[in-house]
């Protein structure tokens, strides 16, 4: 996917500092529907439904993981001019890179898998679809959005995704207004604790669901490819970037902390909501039908939002490490394959999207590990480098998010057994 930055800004004729700040705002918000995908509603909804505010904690502390996580990703490529995977590739020997880019590619189509079966199970609930009939729905509407960027540009890309996560914002926290939270149990949730080996797995889950590896490879492009590399103006770029990151980050996380909320107020206890369905039935019984649409409508454009986000990512880690640029046609028809198949053969949909979620953990440290030794490179990130103080919290924060991630393998693979 080739950048268009430059063009957008050749067209318009004045430079990026005579905009205002928030026009320089997108590229997180885009990348921020990763973190408001069918993995983390089916995780959310669990956790509230099975201990209620418990772990609204665990929430927060994701969140503001992923604040740090996503500046650092859209620094290197915006200091530098690469995306992660390009900068990864230019260093990496044949083998080493051939054999990253196989397990960055597997991680593409583990997250583009979740984001297609939650498309298509939003599909049945509204529709009663059938659910292959609705991956391949989802298949083809993720190419038109996807289109939006090849002929239009960077800058309505981001709107018509930033339009969707209004829509995903709207749907799955409407149902909050009429719900009979317990603010002073909310506040009490703020408290770090578990609740046994089901709450450790479910808080691994909500972390595991929110720091993905192929939004942390996508941000890096995405920041690249919206503002170009223009070292005269990266000081107001970067601002710019921390306000994008902050308060993206704050939308997604409202909306995951509103569905847990939601599930402890209304579903907990309810039989049934250790699935999508069964969760969209209960909101429906409990708020009434209108509040049902409204999740479905919300679920759906989680599905098509994240799974074109998706389809990006896996461009940007083929182009960077491999220099191959696929057709989006060729792409999206590879990529939607797995899941086609896994609908067919009637695996459960929820059930294979959680097993997807612990396959996608398995790539978290190839993305982190990089991407704090990258910009704390200073011969690479020159007065831009990451402060001794910041790459420390950086690395307190990777090895928690590696240790909680290792933790949700590990206790899924006991579960299954």
């Amino acid at each position: 996917m080739k950048p268009v930055a430059p063009k957008l800004a050749e067209r318009s004729g004045s430079r990026p500092a005579a905009r205002p700040l928030a026009w320089l705002w997108g590229p997180a918000f885009v990348a921020a529907i990763a973190y408001v995908d069918p993995g983390n509603v089916a995780a959310n909804l669990t956790a509230g439904a099975s201990f209620g505010y418990l772990l609204v904690w665990v929430l927060v502390a994701a969140n503001i993981m992923a604040m740090l996580v996503q500046y650092l990703s859209a620094k290197s490529g915006l200091v530098t001019g690469e995306s992660l995977p390009r900068l990864l590739g230019e260093r990496l020997p044949k083998r080493q890179r051939l054999a990253y880019w196989a397990q960055a590619e597997a991680v593409a189509l583990a997250t583009d898998l979740a984001e297609v079966l939650g498309g298509a199970i939003a599909l049945k609930i509204l529709f009663d679809v059938p659910l292959v009939i609705g991956g391949l729905i989802v298949g083809a509407v993720s190419m038109l959005i996807l289109s939006v960027q090849t002929r239009g540009g960077q800058r309505p890309f981001e709107l018509t995704v930033m339009g969707l996560l209004l829509v995903i914002t709207i749907g799955f926290t409407a149902g909050l207004f009429v719900s009979d939270v317990s603010w002073p149990e909310t506040a009490n949730g703020m408290i770090p604790r578990l609740d046994g080996t089901e709450s450790v797995l479910l808080a691994a889950s909500m972390l595991g669901a929110t720091v993905m590896p192929h939004a942390i490879y996508v941000h890096s492009a995405l920041a690249r490819d919206r503002h170009g590399h223009q070292p005269h103006e990266l000081p107001r770029i970067l601002h710019a970037t921390r306000w994008d990151v902050g308060l993206s980050m704050l939308v997604a996380g409202a909306v995951n902390i509103a569905m847990l909320l939601l599930a402890a107020a209304s579903l907990q206890g309810v039989a049934g909501t250790d699935s999508i369905e069964g969760a969209h039935a209960a909101i429906t019984d409990a708020l009434g039908p209108a509040f049902g649409i409204l999740f479905g409508i919300g679920l759906l454009a989680s599905g098509l939002a994240s799974t074109s986000v998706g389809c990006y990512a896996g461009a940007t880690i083929m182009s960077g490490l491999l220099n191959v640029r696929l057709p989006m046609v060729v792409r999206r028809a590879i990529t939607l394959v797995p899941a086609l198949i896994i609908l067919a053969l009637g695996v459960n949909p929820t059930t294979a999207l959680v097993m997807s979620q612990v396959f996608l953990s398995l790539g978290i440290p190839f993305a982190l590990i990089p991407l704090v030794r990258l910009t704390s490179n200073r011969s690479l990130m020159g007065e831009h480098t990451n402060r001794r103080a910041l790459t420390l919290v950086a690395w307190v924060v990777i090895a928690l998010v590696i240790a909680l991630n290792l933790a949700l393998v590990v206790l899924t693979v006991l579960g299954w057994g």
